[in-house]
C-alpha cells in the first residue's frame, strides 16, 4: 500500500500555499508515496479578509481534524503571528482533542514549514513553539536538519527556512518565495516522504 502524506496548511496571502505545492511535488517524487494537499478552515469573516486584501483561497479541500488519522505522515504549514503559528492553525489543532484522547496520531511522523514577514520574524521560533502540538499527540518530529546541503548556508541572498523546515519571507506581502526557498520546500517533501515510507515499512 502507498504511504499517504497529508500536507495540511493555512495561507493568508499564498506564500505558505506556494511552499505546500513544492513540498507536495517533492513528496510525490518518492516511489510508493501519495501526497495530498489540505487546508484548515478559515476563522476570519469575509469582510475582514476583504479589508486585508487577502486573495481567494487555494483549491485544496478543507480538512476535518479526524481526517488527520488517515495519513501515514503529516506536514503542517502556516504563517507566523508574533513568532508562533497563526490563530487559524492553532484553532484547528485545538479541535483535535478527540484524536489526542484516542492517541490516533501517536507515532506518526510530522514536519513543519512556515512563512514570516522578516528574517527576524520567527523563522526558528515559529516551528520551535509549534512542536508542542506534535509532542502532546506523541508524533515524531522530523526536521530537515542540514540535509539540504549548500542551500542552508546561502549568504548572498535573503532566504527563509532553517533546520526545522522550509520557510519563506513575505515582506509586505509582495515578495514571493525565491527559487532557493522553493527548492528547499521540494527537498523537505522528498526527505520527509522517504522517512515516512521507512517508518511504515514500505
Amino acid at each position: 500500500m502507498a504511504t499517504k502524506i497529508y500536507i495540511v496548511y493555512y495561507s493568508t496571502y499564498g506564500h505558505v500555499l506556494r511552499l505546500a505545492e513544492e513540498i507536495q511535488k517533492g513528496a510525490a517524487s518518492v516511489e510508493g508515496v501519495e501526497a495530498k494537499l489540505w487546508q484548515v478552515p478559515e476563522t476570519l469573516p469575509k469582510e475582514v479578509l476583504d479589508k486585508m486584501q487577502a486573495p481567494a483561497k487555494g483549491e485544496a479541500p478543507i480538512i476535518a481534524p479526524n481526517e488527520l488519522a488517515e495519513a501515514d505522515g503529516l506536514l503542517f504549514g502556516f504563517p507566523t503571528r508574533f513568532g508562533m503559528m497563526c490563530a487559524q492553525f492553532k484553532a484547528f489543532m485545538d479541535a483535535t482533542g478527540g484524536l489526542w484522547r484516542a492517541q490516533s496520531l501517536s507515532g506518526k511522523p510530522a514536519g513543519i514549514f512556515y512563512s514570516t514577514a522578516s528574517q527576524g520574524g520567527g523563522q526558528e521560533t515559529t516551528p520551535l513553539t509549534a512542536i508542542t502540538q506534535l509532542v502532546h499527540h506523541g508524533m515524531l518530529f522530523v526536521p530537515i536538519g542540514y540535509s539540504f546541503g549548500a542551500g542552508m548556508f546561502e549568504m548572498e541572498n535573503v532566504k527563509g527556512g532553517s533546520p526545522y523546515g522550509a520557510g519563506t519571507l513575505a515582506g509586505d506581502g509582495s515578495r514571493q518565495p525565491s527559487e532557493l526557498e522553493l527548492q528547499q520546500a521540494f527537498h523537505q517533501g522528498k526527505y520527509f516522504a522517504g522517512i515516512a515510507k521507512k517508518l511504515k515499512g514500505n
